[in-house]
């Protein structure tokens, strides 16, 4: 049986050894799943939400525990940490308050001698592959509709977090589910692919890199089975004339710095009107400043390690590639100083920065930000659809009229306007070009979870 460790970034060490599932770990799983679903299709909604209601209410009961686990897996500020379980509670409950409007069937307009209505079913077993940065929001988005909507679910999460899958299957287990509605396994690559291409699993489920995207869609594509993919992100900010300086400059280092820029929706470049890239640079320079970066443990820490070794050093590639083409730093790294493990990362913020810069064109996924001037609009809209992504972008500004204008033109999954690195559940999150595709959350996560089936029914005379 083959073993693997979690490397913690608080100390390089290993914090949990654990070992990959067998073939009949697999097979027991996939069985299990299979055979469950068509009975759990046939519970009711109401008795569906009250066992999904239990699960929310064990991560609330046990927040302080796995926040410092969280923080021991990937390197949050455990202060920061217990507030994924409060997002994971908003979005599965407002998922399970939407579940009926979203799965009832639609009737047709009446037609004399029949009755016709589109029902919606679900697909049968969802396999969920979960990311690292945000253990539990990411996996969160799609377990619970998928299960509200009668689907069994089978969680395969990160080796980074294997804890996470781990505290998902305790709290199912102790919600009452039905053994095979819900079930993990940590799998390798090789076996994710095989599990991928069993005729058990009916939809697909991935958050990750773009590297990892194309390998599950290659997985999958022997097979006639949906998947969805949320992918990389280089979310731009456009911070207009009209903008508000202050609630610009807070809300985009907040935006580009939390979790230590360990986000796929966080700030990774910023376009400032010209009349006020000066004081912005200035303000927001002074504003990052202001972080800790520590042991996430410790309650004064803000600022966190990165997940690896590796994370930083690509990082730091990312900002030489730019002072080697003409970059530079405002940032003094030794104003950030903590100890000799290189997963503690100082923040930074790179001006005089352009296109022909990784860290302006590729996922930076760590603590660096590229700050632009441009001179209007046009300018700012050029250089945000300069991009493989379209994930989320935000505009600051006074006008809803010209935010809207301006973001529908912008080729992104979501347009914000004076906020940024946020998920509302009853909006539906998406992306366009290498962000990925397919949706999740909204009433519109649940049709991808089910399937539509026409009913078209002749009525014969009493």
């Amino acid at each position: 049986m083959a073993n693997f460790n979690t490397i913690s970034p608080i100390d390089n060490q290993v914090y949990c050894h654990r070992s990959y599932a067998t073939d009949q770990d697999c097979i027991d799983v996939l069985q299990a799943a299979k055979q469950q679903q068509t009975a759990w299709q046939h519970t009711t909604l109401i008795e569906r939400a009250q066992l999904c209601e239990q699960v929310i209410q064990y991560f609330e009961q046990h927040q302080v525990a796995i926040a410092t686990e969280i923080s021991w897996q990937m390197g949050r500020p455990s202060t920061q940490a217990i507030g994924e379980i409060a997002g994971l509670a908003e979005r599965a409950r407002h998922m399970i308050a939407i579940a009926e409007h979203a799965l009832c069937s639609q009737t047709l307009s009446a037609k004399t001698g029949f009755h016709r209505y589109i029902a919606r079913e679900p697909l049968g077993t969802v396999l969920v592959l979960a990311p690292w940065n945000y253990p539990y929001l990411t996996a969160i988005n799609s377990i619970i509709p998928a299960i509200m909507a009668g689907n069994t679910v089978i969680l395969k999460h990160s080796s980074q977090t294997p804890l996470c899958a781990e505290r998902f299957d305790q709290a199912f287990q102790q919600a009452g589910f039905p053994t095979g509605v819900f079930a993990y396994l940590h799998l390798d690559h090789a076996q994710t692919t095989q599990l991928i291409q069993h005729p058990h699993i009916d939809f697909v489920a991935f958050t990750g890199s773009v590297e990892g995207g194309v390998r599950v869609q290659q997985a999958a594509s022997q097979r006639f089975i949906p998947i969805a993919l949320e992918l990389g992100g280089k979310d731009p900010a456009y911070v207009r004339e009209d903008a508000d300086l202050e609630l610009a400059i807070d809300n985009l280092v907040d935006g580009a710095f939390y979790n230590s820029g360990q986000s796929c929706c966080g700030i990774e470049r910023i376009y400032v009107h010209q009349q006020h890239y000066h004081d912005f640079v200035a303000g927001y320079v002074e504003r990052v400043k202001q972080y800790r970066l520590g042991d996430p443990l410790q309650s004064e820490t803000t600022l966190g390690p990165v997940v690896k070794s590796s994370a930083a050093q690509f990082v730091q590639q990312q900002i030489q590639d730019a002072i080697d083409k003409g970059a530079r730093t405002l940032i003094d790294p030794s104003l950030f100083s903590h100890h000799h493990i290189d997963t503690y990362l100082a923040p930074q913020v790179l001006i005089d920065v352009d296109h022909n810069m990784e860290i302006m064109r590729n996922e930076t996924f760590g603590p660096a930000v590229g700050i632009m001037p441009v001179k209007d609009d046009r300018a700012a809209l050029d250089l945000m659809n300069d991009s493989q992504f379209g994930l989320t972008a935000s505009i600051w500004t006074q006008s809803e009229s010209d935010a809207i204008q301006l973001g529908q033109q912008i080729q992104t999954g979501t347009v914000f306007m004076n906020r940024c690195d946020y998920l509302d559940p009853g909006l539906v999150w998406t992306g366009v070009k290498n962000s990925g595709r397919g949706h999740s959350l909204s009433t519109l996560g649940y049709q991808q979870l089910t399937r539509a089936k026409s009913f078209h029914l002749r009525l014969t005379p009493a």
